[in-house]
């Protein structure tokens, strides 16, 4: 049973009787079973999955409508809920929390007989770059398990690299789907802002972050964009997207089209091996006859710091809410005041979320606002002009995902500075609402190096169509499991 096929190939394999879904869901477990006790990339995983691909087979035979995912095994991230199982965030506080209904994403892709497989490690409360900030331990990188998959997202990444499962979904507030998709060589996609609900999704920064898949190739993301985007009266934020189908026309092709290289994502700090790559990617993508010219975006340098601070402070009023009455774990009352509890219970938070919450509080705070808060909301309404600006003359615009390499697991996380600067090149997509993905790209020195590309608002067909042709001009080994 090859579990290395992609999407679109499972269910071919399906569809004809060639596979059932009951084994190919089997051997999936066996994988997770035999490779997970090393990368960690499950905090859960589903006892029935076996039982309900049973289910499916049963439906075929019998020539019932089957959903289009005809009993694809798909992880989801653990910040995502799906009814009666676990959604802990990857947190102490949310431990055994168990979610009392479906997100939207949960629902569409039931609808379409997914299966999920099993929640799948993340930084907690998806603040961090490199999963090494979840409450249970970090995830590893299959390609080197010295390395780590980048975050926050880096469970899903992580599981979609090393076969234990043939897509994932994760959430992208800053590069958190597209960083762990450059480090474990998968495919990550960052929506446009709205065009894939977020109801069901546990908050971090409620005005950039989106839910996005991440998959085996550019052909998978656009079926997983048709199953889960659309508008959603349980988010407001949605946009309607007509029922667009992302898989036609992915194949036109790039002839014409005219790329801005993005001087300030590919100047100090980036490592000469992505540098390399980068300047081969743009070699390639003239080659099929797309027009590439380097643009400068001023806001970009101070888009990290406006990100942290708006992001801050978006997650301290979020995570307000976890005070121990509502949410969270055994913990007697009696001889507390309430704020004394409170503060007391606070206490199974790790230190990056503590970070952030103490931050959240400080940047919008009386005195303070004006010379930090107000001033990156600026930030973000001047670099989207910019943004904005760009597409009037560009197509698309491209950079590394990520200006380093996969580095080793604890080398930055005691330095927030250094970790923090690893976003520079994907935080944009998210302070403009536009959407970008994360493209596999080179292996260098045994580790992945992947290729941005940013597209305007509501423009991800001519995104997908793009890295669609990227990526057939690129052949790359297989993980080393």
């Amino acid at each position: 049973m090859n579990l290395k096929i992609s999407a679109l190939d499972y269910i071919q394999e399906v569809k004809s009787g060639n596979i059932s879904a009951e084994d190919f869901v089997a051997k999936t477990l066996e994988q997770i079973h035999s490779v997970d006790d090393n990368l960690h990339a499950f905090l859960s995983v589903n006892k029935n999955a076996v039982d309900q691909a049973r289910d499916i087979d049963k439906k075929i035979k019998s020539g019932q409508k089957v959903g289009d995912c005809f009993g694809m095994p798909i992880s989801i991230k653990d910040n995502i809920c799906i009814k009666d199982s676990k959604t802990t965030c990857a947190s102490k506080m949310l431990e055994n929390f168990v979610a009392p209904y479906d997100a939207t994403v949960i629902t569409k892709l039931k609808q379409q007989d997914a299966i999920f497989i099993g929640k799948v490690n993340m930084d907690e409360f998806a603040m961090g770059l490199t999963t090494e900030f979840s409450a249970f331990g970090p995830s590893k990188n299959p390609w080197n398990t010295d390395c780590v998959p980048g975050g926050s997202s880096g469970g899903s990444a992580v599981s979609v690299s090393a076969f234990e499962c043939v897509a994932s979904l994760g959430s992208d507030t800053g590069g958190s789907v597209r960083n762990p998709a450059s480090f474990c060589s998968t495919v990550g996609y960052k929506p446009t802002y709205g065009l894939i609900s977020r109801f069901g999704l546990i908050s971090y920064a409620n005005s950039i972050e989106q839910i996005g898949p991440l998959t085996r190739t550019v052909k998978d993301t656009a079926f997983m964009l048709n199953m889960i985007s659309g508008i959603d009266p349980n988010d407001n934020t949605t946009i309607d997207n007509k029922n667009e189908d992302y898989l036609t026309g992915i194949d036109s092709g790039i002839a014409g089209k005219k790329i801005g290289i993005i001087k300030e994502m590919i100047g100090e700090g980036i490592d000469p091996v992505v540098l390399s790559a980068t300047k081969d990617a743009i070699s390639k993508l003239e080659s099929l006859g797309a027009i590439c010219e380097e643009i400068s975006l001023d806001m970009v340098k101070y888009s990290v710091a406006a990100y942290y601070t708006i992001t801050a402070t978006e997650a301290g009023s979020n995570l307000a809410r976890y005070d121990n009455l509502r949410y969270g774990y055994d913990f007697p009352l009696e001889g507390y005041e309430f704020n004394s509890y409170i503060s007391k219970a606070r206490r199974n938070f790790g230190p990056e979320v503590t970070r952030r919450m103490i931050l959240g509080g400080f940047v919008p705070s009386a005195g303070h606002a004006g010379k930090y808060f107000l001033k990156a909301l600026k930030v973000k309404s001047k670099l989207t002009n910019e943004i904005n600006d760009a597409f009037k003359k560009f197509d698309l615009l491209l950079s590394p995902t990520v200006p380093v390499p996969p580095f080793r697991l604890g080398e930055k996380i005691n330095d927030p500075i250094s970790l923090f600067l690893v976003d520079i090149n994907t935080v944009t997509a998210n302070l403009t609402g536009k959407p970008a993905i994360s493209i596999p790209f080179a292996i260098s020195n045994g580790l992945p190096i992947g290729i941005q590309l940013m597209a305007n608002s509501s423009q991800d067909r001519q995104l997908l169509q793009a890295a669609y042709a990227l990526e057939q001009t690129v052949s790359l080994p297989e993980v080393p499991l």
